[in-house]
């Protein structure tokens, strides 16, 4: 995508500072990212730390990829915390990118890269395949109508490795935000746990190329893997609400297959 194509086309966001953070803004009233000044690397928003129970599955991916760059957030821990991933960030909005500076995104390398694009796009032919996609692509008007069609959600099945795993920031408010989480089990062949966020708007969707529950090792909930004990203790809440909710999960999944059988016998 040409540089200063469409660069009109998008809204540029404003950066809002306070004695103890940054935060990235389309608007005032709606946080896109924030950065605490003192720890520019820790995740502060309670939805990212549930996105990086991800680990939860696969606590060293070899390949990771990003849709939505906003603050840099989730760039930014990954960069520090999984030093032998490869990571690759998709960014449709300029603007976004022109801030990476202001919030220490690191520079370029052999394994971190932020390349302008369109997520949507990428997902269609992505130049190889990846452990774990994490979409957290939004703009000025919400989520993006391409980043939650049934087509996307079914690209980025084929652009994961077998066991790979999406994981999908939806906002639980949206209108259509039933239909997305049903595009997704649709896509995934309904391997998939809903997270409901802790701040009751943001919902966090995992999927599977695979099967979830022999991917999830519950010994990293009791340690702390590479994170440093601050890192780890903010985390952990979020770390065993995702595994509680795959324990709920598969029990019920048990329980409805035990009533099925039941039918199907009698």
């Amino acid at each position: 995508m040409p540089e200063s194509a469409d660069i009109h086309d998008h809204v540029k966001p404003f950066v809002y500072e306070t004695l103890h953070s940054k935060s990235l803004h389309f608007t005032i009233s709606q946080i896109q990212s924030r950065m605490q000044t003192q720890r520019p690397d820790a995740l502060d928003l309670d939805y990212t730390r549930t996105m990086m129970a991800v680990l939860l599955f696969n606590s060293k991916p070899r390949n990771l990829a990003m849709i939505g760059l906003g603050g840099g957030s989730l760039a930014k821990f990954c960069h520090r915390h999984l030093p032998d991933t490869r990571i690759k960030v998709v960014e449709i909005n300029p603007h976004v990118i022109a801030l990476r500076d202001e919030f220490g995104i690191p520079c370029d390398d052999q394994r971190f890269k932020v390349r302008r694009g369109d997520g949507a796009v990428y997902v269609q032919g992505a130049p190889y395949p990846v452990d774990v996609l994490m979409v957290d692509g939004f703009d000025y008007e919400g989520q993006p109508p391409a980043l939650c069609s049934q087509r996307f959600y079914d690209d980025c099945y084929d652009t994961l490795q077998p066991n790979g795993i999406l994981v999908v920031n939806l906002h639980a408010w949206h209108d259509s935000y039933e239909v997305f989480v049903d595009r997704i089990n649709r896509s995934f062949e309904n391997e998939v746990l809903v997270v409901p966020g802790a701040d009751c708007s943001n919902n966090i969707v995992f999927a599977c190329k695979g099967t979830l529950l022999p991917l999830f090792d519950p010994s990293i909930v009791r340690k702390r893997l590479q994170f440093d004990q601050q890192t780890w203790d903010e985390l952990r809440p979020e770390f065993f609400r995702v595994a509680s909710a795959l324990m709920k999960r598969t029990e019920n999944r048990a329980r409805a297959s035990s009533v099925n059988g039941g039918s199907t016998s009698r």
